[in-house]
């Protein structure tokens, strides 16, 4: 019995769905589903703009955001954790793959491994070594590069290197050849996402005794400004698409995507060039190192 009591803990452990989908009460369902529906309407345009951070196409952001929470219910154990890519991750990944989505789907498998590796020799206290200092200046840092490193979509500038130093001094010193259409849609996508946050950071709570009529205009302007983000997504493409259908290409648009999802496989440990050179998994990882020191050198 006791052996049995052993396995059923071990197994809970490492399976902790196990331990609260018995309990889950049907009650919850409803506020689950609205969360959800909030949540995917918010990471659909997030996980486009991290796949730019990233430089890789924009559906590589879709895929990597919506597996997460496959897995991370059967393994997760914190239903406060941020799942799917970061603006920090994508920056850091963008250091190493050189838009290559072959070196993306080998460095997440090499984390996925060292993470894994961690996990099973409990080294999460490790964490706990790294000063509160430390973070607060790697991701002031990080939201510094991030920022400017979007000023240049929003002016619509091309050929910007992704070195920040260089960024800096190509994005000003192409000032003069920002497209009017990009400046103007993108300040007013900027202004539409300050004014819905400010609009529900600005909603007070309600009497018992409102109206309906009150009840129905807070509900619209909290709902309208928590799917803020796929809102915008929404109206700038329908704006986008009506200038390109009418014969105005005053925008820069990210192009055709693929659909669907890529084919259920193992991930590619080589890769083929175009003269039909094979690079090998310890190549691709040779090569990855190289592109991240001559980055940080630069």
């Amino acid at each position: 019995m006791e052996a049995q009591n052993r396995w059923v803990s071990t197994l809970r452990s490492c399976f902790p769905i196990l331990t609260w989908l018995p309990g889950y009460n049907l009650t919850w369902l409803k506020m689950d589903v609205i969360a959800g529906l909030t949540v995917g309407l918010t990471a659909v345009p997030q996980a486009l703009a991290y796949a730019e951070v990233a430089g890789l196409p924009v559906q590589f952001g879709l895929y990597s955001a919506f597996m997460g929470g496959f897995i991370y219910c059967i393994f997760g154990t914190s239903k406060d954790i941020t799942l799917g890519p970061t603006a920090i991750m994508s920056l850091l990944c963008s250091s190493f793959i050189g838009g290559d989505p072959v070196f993306a789907v080998v460095l997440t498998l090499l984390c996925g491994i060292i993470q894994t590796a961690m996990a099973l020799l409990r080294l999460g206290f490790l964490l706990d070594f790294i000063s509160y200092p430390v973070i607060k200046g790697f991701t002031c840092a990080a939201a510094v590069t991030i920022g400017f490193g979007q000023v240049k979509n929003i002016l619509g500038l091309k050929e910007i290197p992704q070195q920040f130093f260089l960024q800096v001094y190509y994005t000003f010193h192409k000032i003069p050849e920002a497209r009017v259409g990009d400046v103007v849609l993108g300040l007013s996508c900027l202004l539409f996402l300050l004014m819905l946050t400010f609009m529900k950071k600005s909603l007070s709570s309600i009497d018992d005794d409102a109206s309906f009529l009150v009840r129905s205009a807070r509900g619209l302007v909290w709902s309208l400004a928590t799917v803020r983000n796929a809102l915008v997504v929404i109206a700038a493409t329908a704006v986008a698409y009506s200038a390109e259908v009418t014969g105005n290409h005053i925008f820069t648009l990210t192009g055709k995507t693929a659909r669907g999802l890529p084919p259920f496989q193992a991930p590619p440990l080589s890769e083929t060039t175009a003269n039909g050179t094979m690079i090998s998994f310890s190549e691709i990882a040779k090569v990855s190192t190289r592109m991240w020191f001559q980055h940080s050198e630069v």
